[in-house]
């Protein structure tokens, strides 16, 4: 993980950052990602690291929405994004209304007992907000490791590693090289009801 030590704002108004970079928040606190997939996290004070959610285009993150501590943004893929001003953006209601809908649904699922139903469902939300089409069902191009699941549900990567099997035991998903997973349409249905 490397942080961004400095932003250039390119004449379009926009930044790029490689995959594994950490936005530093203290000059630009309010982003809106035009293209990529960044995490924002915590960490506790015994070192667990909190998912607080997954972000791609139109998503709006920074410190401007938390008052968590620590807060960090960390770009999963390569990640072209928008500093803004509240002030002078005219849509950020809509904006704002959907990152506490996405909020939401994040600690929905996180409320399952089980976890390979909570796991289930996370893979449906990624397949229906980050997936696209393939022959057998929603792909998911990501490539999370077990371990990057386990932090978002508050599991263990063990455990992460047994409901995988189980779920594609199941024909729910298939696992791809590269930690990438189809969800299939009974995934995706079974999320929605």
């Amino acid at each position: 993980m490397t942080f961004s030590t400095t932003v250039q704002v390119n004449q379009d108004n926009a930044c790029y950052f490689e995959k594994g970079v950490v936005l530093l928040l203290k000059r630009y606190p309010l982003w809106q990602i035009e293209r990529g997939i960044v995490r924002t996290s915590t960490c506790l004070e015994d070192g667990t690291m909190v998912i607080l959610g997954i972000w791609g285009p139109d998503d709006l993150v920074g410190a401007s929405l938390t008052k968590v501590k620590p807060y960090q943004v960390e770009c999963l893929t390569e990640v072209k994004a928008i500093p803004l001003n509240i002030a002078e953006h005219p849509q950020i209601t809509e904006m704002l209304l959907a990152h506490i809908r996405q909020t939401e649904e994040l600690t929905v699922i996180r409320s399952y007992r089980r976890v390979d139903l909570m796991l289930l469902k996370l893979l449906g939300w990624f397949a229906q907000k980050f997936g696209s089409q393939a022959k057998t069902g929603q792909l998911i191009d990501l490539r999370l490791t077990h371990q990057d699941l386990a932090d978002m549900l508050g599991a263990t990567r063990v455990t992460i590693t047994r409901a995988l099997g189980q779920l594609e035991q199941q024909g729910l998903i298939e696992r791809l090289p590269l930690h990438r997973i189809i969800v299939r349409e009974e995934g995706i249905w079974h999320y929605e009801i």
